[in-house]
């Protein structure tokens, strides 16, 4: 019975809340051009978001084509993982603490198909707006571009949890911003990778300061 919600009543029930409350949302690009060249790039490329704005983008990345979304092998992700797949996304099971390596592979199969996946930037446990160097050695191995997005909204609530999870206020304005992909070297040292990690951790507060 457990299985049977968790796989079927609770993520049909949420995906229709979730469907509708986003549905009141008005957006805005920050840069329509921006918006016009995400959607037009051609071949493989990583998109990172912070953790705490997952909300909209779960509902905005889904008219993207082949998209692969990286979401932890939990309790939790089970539901969230159904969630994905009634949203259209391929979806991939792992995260840092639990199926790291086979995911890792399943991530770089996909970007050698000139696939594009969706990962989050601090991971699924923190430390808030911490980078995790994985999506970064998975970029350099496969030539992908990091490409860093953030989202706010006008009216929102914001959880007490370890993330800061952003919920928009039903009808009102989101905003969301694409910054400049970031490249990898495929061969890349330890001290270089941490550079790359506080790059792209400073890009991502950058597009969230911008929109705030």
């Amino acid at each position: 019975m457990k299985k049977f919600l968790n796989n079927y009543f609770f993520p049909y029930l949420i995906f229709g809340v979730f469907k509708v409350w986003c549905l009141t949302l008005r957006v805005t690009f920050k840069n329509p051009v921006e918006e016009k060249q995400l959607r037009d790039l051609p071949g493989k490329y990583i998109l990172t978001l912070w953790h705490g704005q997952i909300f909209y983008f779960l509902y905005y990345l889904r008219t993207f084509t082949d998209l692969y979304l990286l979401i932890s092998p939990s309790q939790d992700g089970d539901i969230l993982a159904r969630l994905g797949q009634l949203m259209g996304f391929s979806i991939i099971r792992g995260s840092t603490y639990k199926k790291a390596v086979p995911a890792a592979r399943s991530l770089i199969k996909v970007l050698k198909r000139e696939g594009r996946i969706v990962t989050i930037a601090d991971g699924s446990r923190g430390p808030r707006l911490k980078a995790q160097p994985g999506l970064l050695q998975i970029a350099g191995i496969t030539g992908a571009p990091v490409i860093p997005m953030a989202y706010t909204a006008r009216r929102k609530w914001i959880l007490n949890s370890w993330d800061r999870f952003i919920i928009p206020v039903p009808f009102t304005r989101c905003i969301l911003k694409s910054g400049a992909p970031i490249h990898i070297p495929r061969h890349i040292d330890e001290e270089s990778l941490e550079k790359k990690q506080l790059e792209l951790e400073k890009a991502l507060n950058q597009l969230t300061l911008e929109i705030e």
